[in-house]
């Protein structure tokens, strides 16, 4: 409100939202009573009545779903709320972390397990991203829903977990390394957010790849060889198994098969990136958009990806440009 606010202002960005659909008293009794999305018979039936073309209704419904979507700048609030925050506590974890022996051996995590001891700045590590996380939990239920809703629901819920539980089980050391590790690469998607909001988009372009690099080199190179490989190798050498540790890496590798998903996702949009130029329509945008559309705004507006307020993941998300593709 008193930081971002401001600087999406001096950026240029208004606050309107997306083109509201023209007033029709049918038509919203049928939005706001029946279906938002009426099917091929409503449709016809619909055109008859109002003697529209059917596209034209289509059209409709489609802009009046989108008007009740919040506008640029609600968005580049929430971006830039989430950016300070991703990129303060991944600092911060990095310069703990830097002075811990466990950083540079991970065999570290495992030496005189359980009895380790809990210092006041590992501690407020902890708190800060487990409050952090449990607040993405709530909002999401608050935001606008999306296809990748349950993926993350279910990554929120095997975060949390893994926070709790290696808090609870005292697998603290082992557990700063996942938080950071996690933490390397959202601020980056968060900036590329900000950069397209405010119409940057060589910037944002720039951001968004090497949010790429940096997400697949972390969750797929890292997290397995050097954080699984920990909790399921050294771990099992140096303590032994017993049965909270099935449940550990049980969530381990969920998370694991989520980051391969979206690693297919990231993938996918660089790809057409790089061959078209520019990339389609997100395939979890909330906000709607069509080639068939007179408006040219959409086709005049060349982005990496369509952005979320959410996001975890967000390659979570809300369309400034109708072409924005996000985590």
């Amino acid at each position: 409100r008193f930081i971002a606010k401001p600087c999406a202002i001096n950026l240029g960005i208004q606050d309107s939202g997306p083109h509201r659909a023209q007033p029709n008293a049918i038509l919203e009794k049928v939005f706001t009573s029946i279906t938002k999305s009426p099917d091929g018979k409503r449709l016809e039936g619909l055109s008859k009545q109002l003697d529209w073309d059917v596209r034209k209704i289509q059209r409709w419904f489609r802009h009046r779903r989108n008007q009740d979507k919040p506008t640029t700048l609600t968005k580049f609030c929430e971006s830039m709320w989430r950016f300070t925050y991703y990129l303060s506590i991944f600092f911060y974890g990095i310069r703990f972390l830097w002075t811990t022996p466990w950083f540079w051996d991970t065999r570290q995590c495992w030496y005189n397990y359980p009895f380790q001891p809990l210092t006041s700045r590992l501690y407020y590590y902890y708190i800060l991203e487990l409050a952090f996380y449990w607040s993405l939990m709530f909002s999401q239920f608050t935001d606008i829903k999306r296809k990748d809703f349950l993926m993350m629901f279910v990554h929120h819920l095997a975060t949390i977990g893994l926070i709790t539980f290696s808090y609870m089980n005292n697998m603290v050391r082992v557990g700063t390394l996942v938080l950071c590790l996690h933490d390397a690469s959202d601020f980056l998607l968060e900036a590329a957010k900000l950069a397209n909001y405010a119409k940057y988009q060589r910037l944002c372009d720039a951001f968004f790849m090497l949010f790429g690099v940096v997400f697949i080199v972390t969750r797929l190179g890292i997290y397995p060889f050097w954080i699984l490989n920990t909790t399921l190798f050294e771990s099992w050498e140096l303590i032994g198994p017993y049965p909270s540790w099935w449940l550990f890496n049980g969530l381990l590798i969920t998370l694991q098969i989520l980051h391969i998903i979206w690693s297919s996702l990231i993938i996918r949009t660089a790809y057409k990136a790089l061959v078209r130029g520019k990339v389609s329509k997100d395939d979890r945008s909330d906000v709607e958009s069509s080639s068939e559309e007179e408006d040219v705004t959409s086709n005049s507006t060349k982005g990496v990806f369509s952005t979320s307020s959410n996001g975890s993941n967000r390659i979570n998300g809300h369309v400034a440009s109708d072409q924005w593709t996000e985590e």
